[in-house]
């Protein structure tokens, strides 16, 4: 008994030691200290290096008595890379392209083509909409319709246009307050718009109000400081040196839009916002408004005038925006974090362990913004790197990535993380440089293959048999991470030649089981789009904060109602079932069975070859060819002996069936080919 009491005793006795100087460790504590830029660590293995990445994760290998994995293969390199810098596969000839590019520089050049991608901003751009909390609905109970969509395509174009990091921060957070700001730098400050609205009845416009303004310190915190800063709303900061008054400092930056809290209630415009109309509409709109003044009392006249102005209005997109108030709002620090219990009057400012604000400048969110990037800061360059590394390795050099704080993990790789963050501020904020760095590193083009102590260097050890780095926390190998949910989507239409690449515009409707939105959306039914429309990329999917698109979100799609920095990863039965039996995986086997029908050779050896390596970027081992030709024999059976099913399978989806292959055929064609894109390995990047 005493044992097991001592085994619960000093876990709480060492927590209670970490309460006790938390405060006190807070202002050492590494985040909170400027990164320095420290010297490449020497290493043995100096031909095994690629980029200056290489040598601090190779001197934390060796100095484990550890080696890095081996080279993969071309066939996984560039389906990983592709995947990874544009989130779509590869296709038949850029793999040829690159399996028969003998110069020592193909590689760099595949790294340069994706780049230079337009879809390089569309999947950069879905890691930046889960940390924005981007969706085309307010969310809440009522959860309106809202048009936020052109901030989203702003965000594709910046990141397409290489935009600088710092650039892309102040435009979002102050971008109105820029000396004759554009359209464009209006419209990008929508990033703090996307916060959820309640508008339902009865709702207390000051509560939501004080929640928006919360929301956009925690959002704004956490994507760019690391920090856990909403922890410090109702009181001090449990473990990190911010206190309660500093909360509201804070929070006095975002305290001064001149909005209502209810967003004005059902169906109207939440202010601050700017009407996106051409020029031509706005004429017309102008020419409206005359003859509804001209209208005098006429009734009938004046009713026709204001519907054709409604409907005139309808579908011009209205985007919520940042703006000033002109006389400042008073901001307090709130007892207990409630709304109608202000204290002591506050001014804008930031936590007292980090920098301070340039001295001489207005404490707004413009100085805010250029505080954030400023070279000196010790949290945003280590925090975006941190993001960044993440999307390439699946987990950050600092595991918690949205806790930088004495919480929060220790980097696993300390001086990596602070060189990163030097050289990107050091190259003027450069995305593109920072990941072609990453990218083109040895470490990055490592097997994904886990192994065992054979990996050791001497005999001893290689005695063993427990598996080396066995969460890979020294990146001794590269990981093999599945696919997120709309790059599973994507991938499918991808193979499948459905995919319709035209980048940004209104959210669109894809293919969704009927009366899903019925019980909890007012009886507003969910009105699917049709044709093109059913085959853009999945970032453009309208995202409805209390339905999100069910297929995706069967893969751990969040629904973005706060800031996602980690989407959570779950391996269950529905996700299976989604890619068996969701219309969209359907039609996608069946538009793939006739690509294998009509583009490869006429054996169904050269039709299931083909069908593999477009989903999986390698031919299939015999093995694996002869189960999947098998099942195309066995499926070729039952549908000869039941024609009606074959036709009643070919017929879900609204594309055209093509292809000179009877039904029968074209089915257990359809049947293979929807094996292929269940396989682990077609929904996993290697």
């Amino acid at each position: 008994m005493e044992l097991k009491l001592d085994r619960l005793i000093r876990p709480a006795l060492a927590i209670v030691l970490l309460l006790v100087v938390a405060e006190a460790v807070g202002q050492t504590h590494w985040a909170f200290r400027p990164p320095v830029r420290p010297p490449l660590p020497a290493v043995k293995d100096v031909d095994w290096i690629r980029t200056p990445v290489d040598q601090f994760i190779l001197a934390r290998l060796e100095a484990e008595r550890l080696r890095p994995s081996r080279v993969a293969s071309k066939e996984t390199l560039i389906r990983r890379l592709t995947l990874d810098l544009i989130g779509l596969p590869p296709t038949p000839d850029q793999i040829d392209s690159f399996l028969g590019n003998k110069s020592p520089n193909a590689f760099q050049q595949l790294v340069d083509r994706l780049l230079a991608s337009p879809a390089y901003g569309e999947r950069l751009a879905l890691l930046w909409l889960d940390l924005a909390r981007y969706a085309d609905t307010d969310g809440y109970e009522v959860d309106e319709e809202r048009s936020m969509w052109p901030w989203r395509d702003w965000v594709v174009r910046a990141f397409n246009a290489n935009m600088p990091f710092d650039q892309f921060t102040i435009e979002q957070l102050a971008g109105d307050l820029l000396i004759e700001a554009t359209l464009d730098q209006k419209i990008a400050t929508g990033f703090n718009r996307n916060h959820r609205i309640n508008r339902e009845a009865g709702t207390i416009p000051e509560e939501f109000q004080v929640e928006g303004v919360v929301d956009r310190v925690d959002t704004t915190a956490t994507v760019w400081l690391g920090l856990t800063v909403a922890c410090a709303r109702c009181h001090d900061h449990k473990y990190d040196p911010i206190s309660q008054e500093e909360f509201y400092q804070f929070y006095a930056f975002f305290n001064n839009l001149p909005e209502i809290g209810n967003g004005g209630g059902e169906g109207g415009v939440a202010e601050p916002a700017i009407r996106l109309a051409s020029a031509e509409s706005e004429a017309q709109i102008a020419v409206l408004e005359s003859k509804i003044s001209s209208a005098g009392e006429d009734e009938a006249l004046l009713e026709k005038l204001k519907q054709q102005k409604k409907d005139l209005l309808k579908p011009i997109p209205v985007v919520m925006v940042m703006k000033e108030r002109e006389e400042q709002r008073k901001t307090f620090v709130l007892h207990r974090g409630q709304y109608d219990q202000p204290r002591q009057l506050v001014t804008s400012g930031v936590p007292g362990v980090l920098p301070p604000l340039a001295e001489g400048v207005p404490a707004n969110r413009l100085s805010l913004a250029r505080w954030l990037v400023d070279p000196g800061h010790p949290l945003t360059a280590r925090v975006i790197i941190n993001h960044l590394w993440r999307k390439h390795f699946g987990k950050g050099l600092v595991d918690t990535a949205e806790d930088f704080g004495v919480r929060g993990e220790r980097p696993t790789h300390p001086d990596l993380l602070d060189w990163l963050a030097t050289e990107l501020v050091r190259n003027g904020w450069d995305l593109k440089a920072i990941q072609k760095l990453i990218v083109s590193s040895a470490t990055y083009r490592q097997s994904s293959a886990s192994r065992d102590e054979s990996a050791k260097t001497s005999d001893a050890e290689r005695a063993h048999s427990l598996p080396v780095d066995p969460v890979n926390l020294l990146f001794s190998r590269a990981p093999r991470l599945r696919l997120s949910a709309e790059m599973i989507r994507d991938q499918a239409l991808a193979v499948s030649g459905l995919l319709v690449k035209d980048i940004g515009g209104p959210s669109v409707k894809p293919y969704q089981p009927e009366g899903l939105w019925l019980p909890i959306s007012h009886q507003m039914a969910y009105v699917q789009d049709h044709g093109w429309k059913l085959y853009r990329r999945s970032m453009y999917t309208f995202w409805k904060r209390t339905i999100p698109p069910p297929a995706m979100a069967s893969f751990d799609a969040p629904t973005r109602e706060i800031c996602t920095v980690k989407r959570s990863q779950s391996n269950t039965p529905l996700q299976a079932l989604v890619l068996l039996n969701d219309t969209t995986f359907v039609e996608a086997a069946r538009a793939l069975a006739q690509r294998m029908v009509t583009e490869a050779g006429h054996t169904a050896e050269e039709r299931i070859r083909y069908g593999f390596r477009l989903a999986t970027a390698r031919w299939p081992s015999a093995t694996e060819l002869s189960i999947l030709r098998k099942g195309l024999d066995d499926y070729l059976e039952s549908y000869q002996q039941d024609k009606r099913a074959a036709e009643m399978l070919l017929a879900i989806g609204e594309s055209p069936s093509n292809g000179n292959a009877g039904a029968e055929e074209l089915a257990a064609y359809m049947m293979v080919a929807s094996i292929i894109l269940n396989l682990d390995e077609t929904i996993t990047r290697q």
